[in-house]
């Protein structure tokens, strides 16, 4: 099966229900490692776990002296049954809170996490969970790829700091994408070797190839951490070796702007608008470089000015000697 396949089966799943991705504990580890920093005296909120069985609140309840903790909460969906893939059958949810080592063993015991009801199901959106985010300082969750819009656009409504996994594609939304304009969200270190791979009792029949029996793992390439606070990474200037010539560079049939077909081969004299894959956002540092905007941007008229005076062809995508490219962020240096 195709990794487009693959994405899109992936996509179907999170929007059933069948939606159960439980990210790996060794994957939150390498990401969470570079923000230790951001925790101290703060209340951390996994809202799209099962806080029993969810990796998240084990990583944050086992580090929770080390990061300095203030409290964890989690809160997952329908969820009764102690068991990982319990489907969401039943019609409450549950919370747990714990606010830290009570009898000195430095381990989360049973006893020492508040476990309660919810009234409804514990949807992110309800009522219940809202009031839950609010007293909240940081949100960091695997949510529902589906309502990734949905997700994000809540945390941005409420402030709150987060550090969330989705899809790659995520950032071609119309919603995202602004936010990652605006400097509002962006991209963290990402997963080992660029695949992520989730626990998951449903993708057998459609994940053929890339399900492995051992392990029960599935592994998808396409998806990411997204997040708003600091990092290092954002900072990192890129070593901008190459120099610009036309004939390496050619200019779009219908925008002016340069084509630069691999986010390593960006050249560091030139003063124009460049287009570059998506993939730039994994190396973009806002002080080095301006995203002027998308390929989708320019479909929808809000960058009229880089389209070329007289063109009467298509505008859905940039061109080249009438070949249509793969989707283009458009970006210049900031001198």
């Amino acid at each position: 099966m195709s990794t487009k396949g693959l994405n899109r089966n992936l996509q179907t799943a999170k929007s059933s229900k069948k939606d159960e991705f439980y990210t790996q504990l060794s994957d939150i580890e390498r990401e969470l490692k570079h923000y230790k920093s951001h925790f101290k005296n703060k209340i951390v909120y996994c809202n799209c776990d099962d806080p029993r069985v969810s990796n998240f609140f084990h990583f944050f309840s086992y580090n929770f002296e080390s990061l300095g903790l203030k409290k964890l909460i989690g809160t997952c969906y329908k969820n009764q049954e102690m068991d990982l893939f319990s489907e969401n059958k039943s019609e409450n949810a549950i919370i747990l809170e714990y606010s830290g080592d009570k009898n000195g063993n430095s381990v989360p015991d049973k006893n020492e996490i508040g476990v309660k009801k919810l009234k409804g199901d514990g949807d992110f959106r309800s009522k219940e969970c809202i009031e839950l985010l609010k007293q909240s300082d940081i949100i960091v969750t695997n949510p529902p790829f589906s309502l990734f819009r949905e997700f994000v656009t809540q945390l941005v409504q409420y402030d709150k700091k987060f550090l969330i996994v989705g899809s790659f594609n995520a950032i071609t939304y119309k919603e995202i994408f602004k936010l990652v304009q605006e400097n509002k969200l962006w991209l963290g270190y990402g997963f080992k070797g660029g695949n992520a791979f989730f626990k998951t009792p449903h993708l057998k029949e459609f994940a053929k190839g890339v399900y492995d029996e051992e392990t029960g793992l599935v592994k998808f390439r396409n998806v990411t951490w997204y997040t708003n606070l600091d990092i290092s990474k954002r900072h990192e200037q890129q070593i901008l070796y190459k120099e610009y010539n036309p004939k390496e560079y050619p200019t779009y049939d219908n925008y002016n702007a340069i084509e630069v077909s691999k986010v390593a081969d960006i050249p560091g004299n030139y003063n124009g608008v460049m287009g570059v894959p998506i993939t730039f956002l994994d190396k973009y540092n806002p002080s080095q470089f301006e995203i002027v905007g998308s390929d989708s941007d320019v479909k929808s008229g809000l960058l009229p000015e880089i389209v070329k005076s007289g063109w009467t062809g298509k505008t859905d995508r940039a061109y080249i000697n009438g070949k249509r490219m793969y989707a283009r962020l458009l970006i210049k240096l900031n001198k």
